[in-house]
């Protein structure tokens, strides 16, 4: 941050600030706790002493008590913190809940789902913005865009993805029949313009509509939201704030957003089936233990096994004269 033209870079300057911050919130975090238990080391020792001398003071005794329930709930959040190690986990997050099967009812508990996220985040000292909202037609809403920022904020809101399932009564039954619900959760980190992210104008379809949210007459009016369509992956990205300018440059970045997530989920995956491939070609052909194939590959002895014993299998159906695929 010393170097001279650091600041000229305004993008670059400000990312690497917020993580010289953050890395030194977490060092200062742990001076203290470190600080702390030395102290609460000494006060035990001299509660030994007096012990030893006939008797505690009952206020030191509390005192002791209680430094050490605020210390194991630093520790605890600081092991917390300790879990957020991903290339993304500390950057801000765009969340996406789209209501599924269900009618109605998946619409109402698309909307649970939206205000039990923001209420978490407040609870978590995590700043919400709410980008775009579909309403239903009924009750509940078809989905929902925010954007979570803070710290760990992708971190904490990775963990939602996927599809959610309500069983209930639906107050919507007349006959309260039981019904099923889902409901899509979609997180994405919130990737800065130096991610590069190649995007083909030629398989964009972007359409423009009147939008049904508030902002007065010249939002309901005119056809300021906009839709854009990325053809080859069918990800769709809405817009619909006053100005139909600032929605698509809003709504482009939403669509890179998506597309750098599912590249980096692509990308996850061919590690994975390639970490496997290498844990049996060692295995089989390398020479090497189970354990030492653990160390090599840095997996687990149980990931091991697994996959040892998969390729195994697979080998003794091919020398007994089956094939591969039988199970």
């Amino acid at each position: 941050m010393q170097e001279p033209g650091f600041w000229e870079e305004g993008e670059r300057a400000a990312r690497v600030s917020a993580e010289h911050a953050a890395a030194g919130s977490r060092l200062s975090d742990y001076r203290r706790v470190v600080g702390e238990v030395g102290e609460l080391a000494d006060l035990a020792d001299l509660l030994r002493e007096e012990e030893a001398a006939g008797g505690a003071e009952p206020e030191m005794v509390e005192e002791l008590d209680g430094g050490i329930e605020r210390a194991e709930a630093q520790l605890d959040r600081l092991e917390e913190a300790r879990l957020f190690s991903g290339e993304h986990d500390a950057d801000d997050a765009v969340v996406s809940i789209t209501a599924g099967e269900g009618g109605t009812d998946a619409q109402d508990w698309a909307e649970m789902l939206l205000r039990m996220y923001l209420r978490f985040a407040e609870r978590r000292g995590l700043r919400t913005e709410l980008k775009e909202v579909s309403e239903g037609a009924e009750a509940g809403i078809k989905s929902a865009t925010f954007t979570v920022s803070g710290v760990n904020a992708y971190g904490l809101m990775s963990a939602e993805r996927g599809v959610h399932r309500l069983v209930r009564l639906s107050p919507f039954d007349a006959a309260h029949r039981r019904q099923t619900s889902f409901a899509a959760v979609q997180v994405s980190p919130l990737v800065d313009d130096a991610v590069d992210v190649e995007i083909d104008e030629k398989d964009l379809k972007v359409d423009t509509y009147r939008s049904s949210g508030a902002g007065g007459q010249h939002v309901n009016k005119t056809d300021s939201a906009v839709r854009i369509t990325h053809l080859p992956t069918g990800i769709v990205v809405t817009s619909s704030e006053k100005s139909q300018h600032q929605n698509r440059a809003r709504a482009m970045k939403a669509l890179k957003v998506k597309l750098y997530d599912q590249q980096r989920e692509a990308l996850d995956a061919a590690r994975s089936d390639a970490r496997k491939s290498q844990v049996v070609e060692l295995r089989f052909f390398g020479g090497l233990s189970v354990e030492e194939t653990a160390e090599a590959l840095e997996v687990s002895i149980e990931t091991v096994h697994r996959d040892w014993r998969l390729a195994r299998s697979w080998l003794l159906r091919r020398l007994r004269g089956g094939t591969p695929d039988e199970t």
